[in-house]
């Protein structure tokens, strides 16, 4: 067991001289330009933050209903790697999370064209469900025997 114990810490001093951390130097620093913060005591609050490198942030919030959650809103902005300007606005309550932003991802808009399949397999299940309605299958479906 003692061997053990040496073992490890031995182990844990020579890690030590394994690891390099990266070489840093001032440029990897970002200054802050703007950091605004207000904490109410009932539990409201905002806050504004800006960075040297275009990054922003904005937020405030209060407690609300009966739970005392709170509910916030807010935005962020950035410039992304391929140099597109990002833009969030968000709101956070008791929906959840709902961001807004022209970057974000997009639904395709309903009705949209049904695919020739669905088509068929939702008009064979209506059959079915008519025969069955008949009696005419006694049958339950998903069987395997259907074709």
């Amino acid at each position: 067991m003692k061997f053990v114990v040496f073992a490890l810490l031995v182990a844990v001093a020579f890690a030590d001289r394994l690891y390099e951390a990266p070489a840093r130097d001032a440029s990897d620093e970002i200054a802050i330009l703007r950091d605004d913060r207000v904490m109410e005591d009932d539990g409201r609050y905002n806050f504004d933050m800006e960075t040297a490198n275009g990054i922003a942030m904005s937020e405030s919030g209060s407690p609300s209903g009966e739970e005392g959650a709170v509910h916030s809103a807010g935005s962020f902005s950035y410039t992304a790697p391929d140099g597109s300007d990002i833009h969030l606005q968000y709101v956070a309550d008791e929906k959840g999370f709902q961001p807004q932003g022209d970057h974000l991802p997009v639904a395709p808009e309903f009705p949209h064209p049904i695919p020739d399949f669905v088509l068929r397999q939702i008009e064979k299940a209506a059959e079915e469900d008519a025969r069955s309605a008949r009696g005419e299958v006694s049958r339950s479906y998903g069987t395997p025997d259907d074709d």
